[in-house]
């Protein structure tokens, strides 16, 4: 098996269904990930050895999804010289507007990149970005998987014209 270039981290389960995203993407791009659940509070020495450790062990990218205050992007990024992507996870009274802030407010030295609210797709896509300004196969497939997505957008756009806009609404269940 092949080690993964990537590491997903979330403080909770809670947060899976939404970091899953990057690892169905990171998987379509044939770039291996690893998923993991570590706590910046609840376990703040587990997080903090995963990040220090994290380029040793073969990651290029770590991807961290957090609600609330959302620590745990900005502890990992303290502890490694890799990038780090952090996926405001949609939680609490604010909707994943605080863990927004909490990612994107970084001090100076400790960057964070940061997606949409619950973009772990993106971040996926980011991460595989990011590799591939070194590795000409993961640029070759980023570049495959957007022209796919643009087909995609111009076959639906085909289907809006053939079809006008109330029938195709009632096709596509909008």
């Amino acid at each position: 098996m092949k080690k993964p270039m990537v590491g997903i981290v979330m403080g909770s389960d809670s947060d899976l269904p939404v970091m899953k995203e990057a690892a169905r993407v990171l998987d379509e791009l044939e770039i291996h990930s690893e998923v993991v659940i570590s706590s910046a509070h609840r376990l703040p020495e587990e997080t903090a050895v995963y990040a220090r450790t994290a380029a040793e062990r073969g990651l290029s990218v770590i991807i961290a999804g957090a609600g609330g205050a959302a620590h745990l992007p900005g502890v990992i990024a303290a502890y490694t010289s890799l990038p780090v992507i952090g996926v405001p996870v949609k939680s609490g009274a604010l909707n994943g507007v605080d863990a927004l802030y909490s990612i994107v407010q970084m001090p100076p030295g400790v960057p964070v990149a940061a997606v949409a609210v619950n973009g772990a797709r993106n971040a996926g896509i980011l991460a595989a970005q990011i590799i591939g300004a070194a590795d000409a196969g993961v640029r070759k497939r980023v570049a495959a998987y957007k022209e796919k997505m643009a087909r995609q957008v111009k076959k639906k756009n085909d289907l809006l014209a053939e079809l006008g806009v109330e029938e195709y609404l009632l096709r596509s269940g909008n």
